[in-house]
């Protein structure tokens, strides 16, 4: 029995010993500068589960709040098997944005990295200057300005028509059902109504798949959420094969985003169908989701606060008394940019729900 007994103890002691010592070095990982303080959570779960939980309000995350308040805006942590440091200082995220190629190398989640292709937006930095100009060409503030303005209060202007006249209105859906619109026309000339292809559908709640754990397992968040990518990208990859085969992209006047990418395939050698693809719907995946989710907290926000939603009425108010003095009679003028500039309480409430976002 004494015999069996130093067995086990013989067995249990080093095992003891290695996994005290595992999780010593899980809770101080090995680092060549110095740590922020934080906690590494649970062995090899980390804090996952903590973020997992469903927030109850609109407000900052219990689990980013809580960090905070204890170790200040920037702290490390683990998540999903990976050990991080989170930053919600805005100082240092800029100086990051300024360092990425580097100080720092642009790193994805696995389920991010899965989804939108990582090999393929993790791309150089002419890559990345390219798509930059690309990007802000077909929807910076000049093009905002001079055409998209317009087209934009026209299509909002039509969906308050149609809402006017509902019970209710899904707010984040129609929203964003509107922006996919808008957005998909203005890069494709995708016009949902004339396609029986459903791409507003399946980007639905994809945000969801993106914060699961990356297991392709019928009934998982993340299983539902790469089916509905494979439908989106056959959808886009279909849309760049008919217009690299019809010859649009070679018109003088390139009249959508894509127009662009496929002219610009002649001389780029890093611009193939299937990057052109992954580019497409990472732009509108981030104008489906960003956009309606920042619309509907913003109304949710003014609803919670009459005094603000008053303000910005009567500054509204103000402008368009304005515009009836300044046009001529009979003649009915749009939103135009020097409008939008005026709106300096507008703007800073704009801005102070952007921060609470």
């Amino acid at each position: 029995m004494e015999m069996m007994v130093r067995s086990v103890w013989l067995v249990l002691f080093p095992l003891l010993v290695i996994s005290i010592r595992w999780i010593y070095r899980w809770r101080n990982p090995k680092c060549k500068g110095t740590l922020p303080p934080g906690s590494m959570g649970l062995p090899l779960l980390g804090d996952t589960l903590s973020l997992l939980v469903t927030a109850r309000s609109i407000d900052i995350h219990p689990f980013f709040k809580e960090r905070t308040s204890r170790y200040g805006p920037l702290f490390k942590t683990s998540v999903a098997g990976r050990s991080i440091v989170i930053s919600a200082d805005p100082d240092f995220n800029s100086f990051l944005f300024q360092q990425e190629g580097k100080l720092v190398e642009m790193w994805y989640m696995d389920s991010f990295a899965k989804l939108l292709r990582q090999d393929t937006t993790a791309a150089s930095g002419y890559v990345h200057k390219y798509l930059r100009h690309l990007v802000l060409n077909h929807f910076g503030v000049e093009t905002l300005k001079h055409r998209l303005l317009p087209q934009l209060e026209c299509a909002i202007n039509q969906r308050l028509q149609e809402w006017a006249k509902q019970p209710e209105v899904q707010l984040k859906d129609q929203t964003a059902a509107m922006i996919f619109e808008f957005t998909a026309k203005h890069m494709l000339s995708y016009e949902p109504e004339k396609s029986s292809d459903t791409i507003a559908l399946n980007l639905s709640n994809f945000l969801e798949g993106l914060m699961a754990f990356p297991f392709r397992v019928p009934g998982t968040a993340f299983y539902r959420c790469k089916k509905r990518q494979q439908k989106v990208i056959q959808v886009i990859s279909k849309l760049v094969e008919e217009r690299m085969n019809s010859g649009e992209g070679g018109r003088i006047s390139k009249t959508d985003f894509l127009d662009q990418i496929v002219e610009d395939m002649r001389t780029e050698s890093f611009l193939t169908k299937e990057f052109a693809t992954h580019v497409l719907f990472g732009i509108l995946l981030a104008s489906f989701e960003t956009v309606s989710s920042t619309i509907a907290l913003a109304i949710k926000y003014l609803s919670d606060h009459p005094s603000l939603l008053q303000q910005l009425t009567e500054e509204h108010e103000q402008i368009l008394n304005k515009k009836r003095r300044d046009c001529n009679p009979g003649l009915e003028d749009g939103l135009e940019w020097e409008d939008y500039k005026s709106m300096h309480f507008t703007r800073n409430v704009l801005s102070r729900i952007k921060r609470e976002v």
